[in-house]
């Protein structure tokens, strides 16, 4: 099927922008729609499900999200995560900085699991989502993010057996985090 991008904008430059475009495309039924639509365009982030192995547990941030405040009390249960930040930032070292950063520990070795779009009918965004294990001796940084950035993160330290009790009771509200810990589950749990 076939799209042209007939007028695009940007609507909006700050933090992110928004884009708006005139898009014309086939339908299924072999005619064609000329629509208006918006995107919010975010680039692309890296998250990273930890393994903690010899307190077998899985580590996750803690931080305020204010855009989950109009359904949720602001803080937000998920993992490490962090944004892209120019075209030669390796998402594998974007990834190991982000670890460092957030929650204090050094990796080595990072496999990739998935990269997914996030909303795609309103954003841009894609993560590139990775694993990780480390044992507590590799918690050599202080973590808790960058202060110049405004973050606030707390290190959370959940045992594997209350992740899967917490996931059944439908206690994440973050889909990366849900998306990792199923990945965890079916891949690394005997």
């Amino acid at each position: 099927m076939k799209y042209d991008i007939l007028k695009e904008e940007i609507v909006f430059d700050h933090f992110f922008k928004i884009k708006k475009a005139k898009i014309r495309h086939e339908l299924f039924d072999s005619n064609s729609i000329e629509v208006d639509r918006l995107c919010f365009e975010r680039g692309d982030s890296v998250a990273i499900l930890m393994y903690e192995k010899d307190t077998d547990s899985l580590l996750f941030t803690n931080q305020f999200r204010y855009p989950t405040t109009g359904k949720e009390n602001g803080w937000i249960l998920e993992l490490t995560a962090g944004s892209i930040e120019s075209e030669d930032d390796e998402p594998k070292d974007r990834a190991k900085k982000e670890i460092e950063e957030e929650i204090g520990y050094q990796v080595e070795e990072i496999e990739f699991i998935s990269s997914f779009f996030v909303s795609p009918g309103r954003t841009s965004e894609r993560i590139l989502l990775y694993y990780s294990e480390v044992n507590s001796a590799n918690k050599v940084f202080d973590g808790g993010g960058m202060k110049f950035e405004s973050e606030d993160i707390q290190l959370v330290k959940i045992k594997t057996e209350e992740v899967i009790k917490r996931l059944k009771d439908n206690q994440f509200r973050d889909a990366k985090t849900i998306l990792g810990i199923q990945w965890f589950l079916l891949n690394k749990v005997k």
